[in-house]
């Protein structure tokens, strides 16, 4: 029996990679119908990484590929999104009403990590998604400044669980928010460690899709306590391509996937600086070192970012990139890394599926 429009498009699409997922959009089950509408046909797409801003991108590279598929007829697309909840360890218990735990890592200090963090946590809510923010950097909290909340502190209705402030309209937990700005944390390990668990486990976070934790640098206590109290979903890996940097960043790599977390991507920062008097562009820190590492352990380079002072300029007045400039080249780019990382999350439980509970974290 011959095929009808909607049989023919269907199959074309279903061979179509969506390039934050890395799958084809069949092997991602993603193609939830292809129907007649009243506008012609119509194709229903479900992905388990927020869409918001992307039904125009994902609908013209659609088109295009069923014109090179020799399909003429235009069709409509709409995107929906249903994150669902990864749990990497299952023998972990997962946070209550957290679906996802992300971490944002680098190997040494200075290469604009908790920059990435929090601005990769605003793209993500701006697409869509339910999002928190932990600083685990105990010894250097910076998250309360770059998120507008200096001189802030969390609240309490129970004297147990404590209410995070919220800056850009997301929950936000540091130790920051507990110390005078200037108190040096001249804690020894189980101190550090006993202090990250009870922000994990006292913070009234829920119900979020994703837990952005900005991590401290290097492979330490932190680390480690993180990995062993919460399924740890993915990490994201910042570095600039000096080669200095990349030492420690391959490090902070093998680090996570000795303890079974999924490796998410590689963010090369500081990638490129361009002259704003002259346009020259230079390479302050080397360049594509972030896309060799990513290439040498098989990961994905989740996006490159600039040396730019206005990025700098954002954080330190407490409205990061994607809230004070929404419209610029940066923040796009930022966007796309979340898109890429969310994406990358999204596949890992498709592929876990089989042997790892993957659960929906209901709102309260």
């Amino acid at each position: 029996m011959a095929q009808g429009p909607a049989d023919t498009l269907r199959e074309a699409l279903l061979g179509y990679v969506e390039p934050n997922l890395g799958l084809t959009l069949g092997n991602a089950g993603a193609i939830e119908s292809v129907a007649a509408g009243s506008n012609g046909l119509a194709v229903r797409l479900v992905f388990g990484f927020p869409v918001g801003g992307y039904r125009e991108t994902i609908a013209v590279a659609l088109a295009a590929h069923a014109q090179a598929a020799g399909i003429a007829d235009p069709f409509t697309v709409e995107v929906e999104s249903r994150i669902p909840a990864f749990i990497a360890d299952p023998k972990l218990r997962p946070l209550p009403h957290v679906a996802n735990v992300i971490a944002v890592a680098s190997g040494k200090g200075g290469v604009g990590k908790s920059t990435v963090a929090v601005n990769l946590a605003l793209a993500l809510a701006a697409a869509g998604a339910r999002v928190g923010l932990l600083d685990a950097d105990i010894y250097g909290p910076s998250l309360p400044r770059m998120m507008g909340l200096a001189g802030t502190r969390p609240t309490t209705t129970d004297g147990k669980t404590l209410e995070p402030p919220r800056g850009h309209g997301l929950p936000v937990m540091s130790i920051g928010f507990l110390v005078n700005a200037d108190q040096p944390m001249v804690w020894r390990g189980p101190m550090v460690t006993q202090a990250l668990s009870q922000m994990l486990a006292d913070t009234h976070w829920g119900p979020l899709d994703y837990l952005v934790v900005d991590m401290p640098p290097g492979t330490g206590d932190i680390q480690l306590t993180l990995t062993q109290r919460v399924p740890v979903s993915g990490a994201v890996i910042v570095t600039t391509p000096q080669e200095i940097a990349l030492l420690d960043a391959r490090k902070g790599l093998q680090m996570f996937r000795k303890v079974g977390v999924p490796v998410l991507g590689i963010v090369e920062n500081m990638g490129l600086h361009r002259c704003p008097s002259c346009g020259h562009v230079s390479h302050v820190f080397d360049a594509g070192g972030g896309a060799e590492l990513a290439e040498r352990y098989g990961t994905p380079l989740l996006g490159s970012l600039p040396l730019d002072a206005a990025i700098r300029e954002q954080a330190d007045s407490g409205r990061p990139t994607v809230v004070a400039d929404p419209a610029s080249p940066n923040a796009a780019l930022y966007r796309a890394i979340a898109r890429h990382a969310a994406g990358r999350l999204a596949a890992s439980a498709l592929a876990g599926a089989a042997r790892r509970p993957v659960i929906t974290v209901e709102g309260e």
